[in-house]
């Protein structure tokens, strides 16, 4: 569930260095309408995992008390953050008494100049500020999910997976999507899962884990025969739409029945209108009934949709 799409951060795979036309205020769920929506998603339809997003999530004044009022709910469901981990350091240790179980950090490297290259700014030392206080306030496992773009990263894989390993944080690579404001995604320049896994063996030696992934989009390998794992979410070049079991709620109450859907169904307006727990109930299932076999980005006639990442709330 997205709860802005505001960021503080200015990725290049994201958005422009200008940022973006962000939604007007009073489009955007109160916290109030999140912890219902959530409420419904819980006791009606049988959600038992929610994660909270942005743009970043971190910028939204109630975090900590939707967090609250949400591991408060029954049953008890898991609650989770993605975040850029700008300012965790000072709200980790709330955010933990609140409830949330665990976060995942997305970092793209772990060098200054090429932090500041990719997000357009000099903030790398507040990430791991951020990273080490959430690790000690007990949020875990700690996930750091990464990106790697062509001649600006694609060289650091094996020093991230380190850095992640010394560290006790779980890495997961992303291929880069096509989710970009600017639509200037292009397949031939993505970095693919081969690639990245190619580069990791170098160094390291991987074995495919043993457990089923079961509907999680990372694949798993363990590093080294040790405790240590690395993921690669390859959504491009190996699809897993058939096990997918994720809904998204866009900030402004928008359903998104995968992260690709060009369609959406609003749950806002039904809310302020005073529709009840289970009309509302009932327009979430009718929106999930639509939902394609497969995100067809391998189709030539495939098309990014209208709104970027940050907005979409991944």
């Amino acid at each position: 569930m997205s709860l802005t799409d505001r960021c503080n951060l200015r990725c290049s795979y994201c958005m422009p260095a200008e940022g973006l036309d962000w939604l007007p205020d009073d489009s955007v769920l109160t916290d109030d309408e999140v912890v219902r929506l959530v409420r419904i998603g819980v006791e009606r339809l049988g959600i038992r995992e929610v994660r909270f997003t942005g743009g970043e999530p971190l910028v939204r004044r109630g975090l900590v008390d939707i967090v609250r009022r949400t591991a408060a709910l029954a049953p008890a469901p898991e609650v989770s953050l993605t975040t850029n981990a700008l300012g965790l350091a000072r709200v980790a240790g709330a955010l933990a008494e609140a409830g949330l179980a665990r976060i995942n950090v997305s970092l793209d490297t772990v060098r200054a100049d090429t932090f500041a290259t990719i997000t357009r700014r000099d903030r790398l030392k507040d990430v791991v500020a951020g990273l080490e206080a959430a690790q000690a306030a007990g949020l875990g496992p700690i996930k750091v999910n990464a990106v790697l773009l062509r001649g600006v990263n694609d060289d650091q894989a094996v020093e991230l997976l380190g850095w992640c390993l010394e560290r006790g944080y779980e890495l997961r690579f992303i291929e880069q999507m096509p989710l970009d404001a600017q639509h200037a995604w292009q397949r031939d320049q993505m970095v693919t899962a081969e690639e990245i896994l190619e580069r990791l063996a170098a160094a390291y030696d991987l074995v495919p884990a043993s457990e089923p992934r079961g509907s999680a989009p990372a694949e798993l390998w363990s590093v080294d025969g040790g405790v240590g794992t690395v993921g690669v979410i390859a959504s491009v070049s190996r699809p897993f739409c058939g096990d997918c079991d994720r809904v998204r709620l866009t900030a402004d109450g928008q359903v998104r029945n995968c992260l690709f859907a060009r369609q959406e169904s609003d749950l806002r307006d039904a809310l302020r209108a005073g529709a009840t727990d289970e009309e509302i109930a009932d327009r979430w299932v009718t929106a999930m009934v639509g939902k394609a076999p497969g995100h067809g980005i391998e189709d030539p006639t495939f098309l990014q949709p209208d709104r970027p990442m940050s907005a979409i709330g991944g």
